[in-house]
């Protein structure tokens, strides 16, 4: 097994004891088994950015903000000092997020903090004390699978209720230990505030859990989680352990759409006679102070000579 050096210098610092041994290789990271003390843990070994194959990454970086101005300005030029700080950006979001998470109750590995490139947390076993199967790996019996889902819906509003959306939610991305669900790979979590693309976001990541858990208990597949739990949002009522019922009505009011041209006329009218108002302002202004002309400037400059 070929240990990437980002780990050997872990070890070097004394971080890590041993790498036991790879777990997966995704898209963004590589996984390994590690021995940190008497604990065995998990490292997620970032990527380089040029041998990362996940897409439409600026739309997932919509809403982080930089505080260093200075970074920012690197960032935005794409210079190579910018590449490096939006690199540990990226690499950090994730721990951040699952410290955010944990504390906020949602069921996420243990973060442990992350280091050159290396997060460290948690290693979800499941009943044996093996290394935990992902969802796409299992069989789920009807009640198991409408459990399961009831858990993984509360977990996403705990996920929105602290400002966060996953955006890559899916049966690849949650592990299955004794306890139920537990949802992994958050470097591209967005900000629910922040992010124009927040909504669609959360409505995949329910639709595919959905999709998912309705193989097992087909009913699940009429829910409409995604529009109940994004319509409390919208109106402040969303709370951590709200009852979720998976109903949602769409409304049937007719959309006033003479009423919306009136608005637009009107404002329109306004822009038009704020507009006017300022051009004879302008011209007042220049009527009480007219310029000299330039021929007096110039002749007074002749007889000052």
């Amino acid at each position: 097994m070929k240990i990437p050096k980002q780990l050997k210098a872990l070890m070097a610092d004394g971080l890590v004891d041993e790498v036991l041994r790879q777990l997966m290789s995704g898209k963004e990271a590589t996984i390994f088994m590690v021995r940190c003390g008497a604990e065995i843990r998990c490292a997620k070994v970032y990527k380089d950015a040029s041998k990362r194959s996940f897409k439409k990454a600026v739309q997932y970086r919509e809403g982080r903000h930089v505080r260093n101005s200075r970074r920012g300005r690197a960032m935005a030029k794409g210079s190579k000092f910018g590449k490096k700080e939006q690199e540990e950006i990226w690499q950090h979001a994730e721990a951040d997020a699952l410290t955010l998470l944990f504390h906020a109750g949602v069921r996420v590995p243990r973060p442990y903090g992350c280091v050159d490139g290396v997060m460290l947390m948690e290693l979800i076993t499941d009943a044996e004390g093996g290394v935990a199967p992902r969802l796409n790996d299992i069989t789920l019996t009807p009640e198991q699978a409408q459990k399961d889902h009831a858990l993984i819906m509360q977990d996403v509003v705990r996920m929105l209720c602290a400002g966060i959306v996953h955006g890559d939610l899916s049966e690849f991305n949650v592990l299955q230990d004794e306890k139920g669900p537990v949802i992994i790979d958050l470097p591209q979590a967005v900000n629910a505030a922040g992010n124009n693309n927040a909504r669609a976001m959360l409505a995949r990541d329910v639709n595919n859990m959905t999709a998912y858990y309705g193989r097992f208990a087909p009913e699940l597949l009429k829910s409409k989680h995604a529009k109940e739990i994004w319509a409390h949002y919208e109106a402040g009522t969303l709370a951590p352990d709200i009852k979720l019922t998976g109903r949602f009505k769409e409304s049937t009011k007719k959309a006033d759409v003479k009423g919306v041209l009136n608005e637009v006329e009107f404002a329109a009218k306004e822009n038009r006679e704020r507009l006017r108002r300022l051009r004879e302002r302008e011209l007042l202004e220049k009527e009480n102070h007219p310029e000299p002309s330039r021929r007096k400037k110039n002749g007074r400059h002749r007889r000052h000579r």
